[in-house]
Formats: structure tokens, sequence, C-alpha cells
């Protein structure tokens, strides 16, 4: 037992050397982003693009808070994937009362792309080129417009707050980023989803440090596409999203592939500016967040298995352990009460991440809100649904299907 044991120690001992790295940044990571308001030169600087494919049950509150949004944004172009659903339907609803929505229909998918990116785009040329359908068309009696400097990607799950784009922009103007995306903050309803999704937000913390805090290389740079500014000059050199157009996780490869060329790129706090209702339930949280949260195309072989060996040694094994030593007498020895003294000390370190990522979670509408705090349970399997996802690469995504067999 005692051999077993000290494997076991000399596995772990190195990934809490790296957590304690990555916490130290917590302290000094940069605050939440706040609403802001801009005013004069700032107007028609960014164009929004939202891609959608049967979000009639979503998207109400994401355009809702778009058009609070000020005059910085110049459009917001809905890239709708023939939806079936009345999505589109909806979308006119909101361009008559907001001239500044627009829907088009992006092309007929390639073979070698994925839907989101594709979407994505599509409503990168619609910026970039100007048809007799874009808002750069103007009449003879008009002045030309410039092109947006900015493009913001949006979700149709989120929920936009006003002043995001005012906020958002001031910030990464002001500290001169190429590249900003922001984590939200997560409504969650359902017994199953506190104590699962909690779980596996955890998993991100622990593979790349507290939101907010500096990435030490292109590597490590984390994303989220669901609020992702990107000046409009940078996708123009990268022949827009097409760096990311296999990868289901999209947003992570467009942001390593953005800093490997040697801009800046940043993932801030976005919780004051950004709520999102992304699943319903924890089988369906366990289904579509957990398959893309290994990051594994936007990731080496080697990084995503060392992420797994991490998490296992991190988030994965102290509920075990503190269980199995009222269980098994050979965890008394000497060497196994510094184990059993390791592992509780992950979990209590655990316990304070749960406070900490608190101010991320809307639970006013959750029944049973209390279970948040029981999410550490879900720890393990956490770790065993990113060992599954990295072990294959999906092939449904939105009810495509894909055929990812060939690399291109």
């Amino acid at each position: 037992m005692d051999s077993l044991i000290f494997l076991l120690l000399l596995l772990q001992l190195p990934a809490v050397a790296i957590l304690f790295s990555r916490l130290a940044a917590g302290p000094t990571r940069k605050p939440p982003i706040t609403p802001q308001v801009l005013l004069g030169d700032r107007l028609g600087t960014v164009g929004v693009v939202v891609p959608t494919l049967n979000e009639v049950h979503r998207l109400s509150p994401c355009l809702t808070g778009l058009t609070q949004q000020a005059h910085e944004v110049r459009s917001i172009v809905v890239v709708d994937s023939r939806s079936e659903d009345g999505t589109q339907a909806l979308v006119q609803s909101f361009a008559q009362r907001d001239p500044r929505v627009r829907l088009i229909e992006d092309d007929p998918l390639p073979p070698d792309w994925v839907g989101r990116p594709w979407a994505l785009q599509n409503g990168y040329q619609y910026f970039a080129v100007p048809t007799e359908t874009s808002e750069q068309s103007q009449s003879p009696t008009r002045p030309s417009l410039p092109p947006v400097e900015w493009l913001l990607g949006i979700d149709a799950d989120t929920q936009p707050q006003p002043g995001l784009v005012a906020g958002l922009l001031a910030e990464a103007e002001r500290e001169g980023y190429d590249l900003v995306s922001l984590s939200p903050r997560f409504i969650l309803k359902y017994p199953g989803e506190l104590l699962l999704q909690p779980a596996l937000l955890m998993t991100l913390l622990y593979r790349f440090g507290p939101t907010g805090s500096p990435s030490q290389s292109a590597e490590r740079v984390m994303a989220n596409g669901q609020c992702l500014l990107v000046r409009r000059s940078v996708l123009q050199e990268m022949n827009g999203y097409s760096c990311a157009r296999r990868s289901f996780c999209d947003d992570v490869t467009l942001a390593r592939e953005v800093a490997r060329r040697g801009y800046r790129v940043a993932f801030w706090d976005g919780s004051r500016l950004l709520k999102v209702r992304m699943y319903d339930g924890a089988a369906e949280t366990w289904r579509e967040w957990g398959r893309s949260l290994d990051l594994k195309d936007a990731s080496s072989w080697g990084q995503t298995w060392s992420d797994v060996w991490l998490l296992w040694m991190l988030q994965g094994l102290p509920l075990p352990v503190l269980l199995g030593s009222l269980l098994i007498s050979g965890l008394g020895t000497p060497l196994g009460g510094v184990f059993v003294g390791l592992n509780a000390l992950l979990l209590l370190i655990r316990v304070a991440l749960g406070w900490a990522i608190a101010p991320s979670y809307d639970c006013h509408q959750a029944q049973g809100a209390w279970l948040f705090w029981l999410s550490p349970l879900a720890d393990p399997l956490a770790a065993l649904r990113i060992t599954l996802s990295a072990l294959h690469r999906p092939t449904q995504w939105r009810g495509r299907v894909y055929n990812m067999n060939n690399d291109a």
C-alpha cells in the first residue's frame, strides 16, 4: 500500500505546485469589467455578429440586450444557417424596431468547415466586403462610411447587459489589446446542473488560472466565444476565421493563433456585463458543454493529456481518497497520513474556489440553489468528462453531422 501511495504522491505533488503557481495570480488579476458609456469618436466602431441555428427560444434576450447598446455599435448582423423554427421571423421583428439589426443567411456549409466558425466567417465577410446589402454601401447622396474597427461575436444564448460593448471596447483600447473575450455570469436553474456545471467550470480554473490573469504563452491562452471582440484588421490578416474552420472550440483556436502572431490577447471577467443560459439540466450540460471543454482542437496531444493528468490529480482524486481513508486501513500509516492530509488540503482549496466563483453564477431562479455548494461532490465526474472528451472528437453538433476523419 505504501508503494502505491508513494507513486500517487509523486504524480500529485507536481500538480499541486502548478496549482499554487496559478492561484498566486488571483490577488493581482484584473477585476470584473464594468458597464460604461462611450461618446464622441467611437460611434459606429463595432460590428456585432450573432451566429444562429434554430435559436428562436433563446435569441430574444440576446437581441434585446444588443439593441440596448449605445451607438458605438454600428450594426447587429444575425448570420442564420437556415433555421426552421421561426428564428428568422424573430430577427425581422427586431429589425423593424432597430435599423441596426440585419439578417443574412450564410452560404452552404463547405465540407471542411464546422458550422459556427463558418457563420462567423460570413459575418466577417459582410463587414469586410462592401456589397449591395452591406451597411457600407451608401446612396450617391451619402458619404461612404469607413469599415468598422472591431468585430464582436456574440452567441445567441447570451444576455448582454447595457453598457457591455462600451465597457469592453474602452478597456480593450485603453490597454492596447487586439482580441478580448469575457467570461459570463451563468444562469442555473435545475438541481443536476447546480452540481455539475460549477465542477466543469472549475476544470478551466485549474488548467488556466483565474480569469483576468495574464497567459504565460500562446499555447495557454483561454478565450470564450460567447463574447469575443477582435480587431477587424487582425481578422483581415488571418483571412477571417479560417484558422478555426474545423475546430469545435473555435474561440480558443482563434485566440491562440492571434497570440502566436504576436498580437495581444486577454480573457477577462465579464460577470457584470453578460449573462448566459447555456444548457437545461445536467444531461445536456454533460453532453454539450463537456464535449468541447478538453480544448483538444486548439491544443497539442501533450497539452491535452497533461491537462487530463492535472485534473485527476487536483480535482478527481481528493474526494475518493478522503472517502477511502475511512475504509482502508493502509492509509493510516505515516505516508498515508501525508497523502490524506494533502488531499484534504486540496478539497479545502476547492471549497474556497467555490466561494471565489460564486459571483459568476445567477441562481435566483434555481430549484435548490444550495446544491451549488455541494458541487465538489461532482468533481470526479468533471475529470471523467474531460477524459472522455479527450478520447473522442465530436462528429455531431447542433443537429449537424460532420466527417472529421480527414484533417485539412
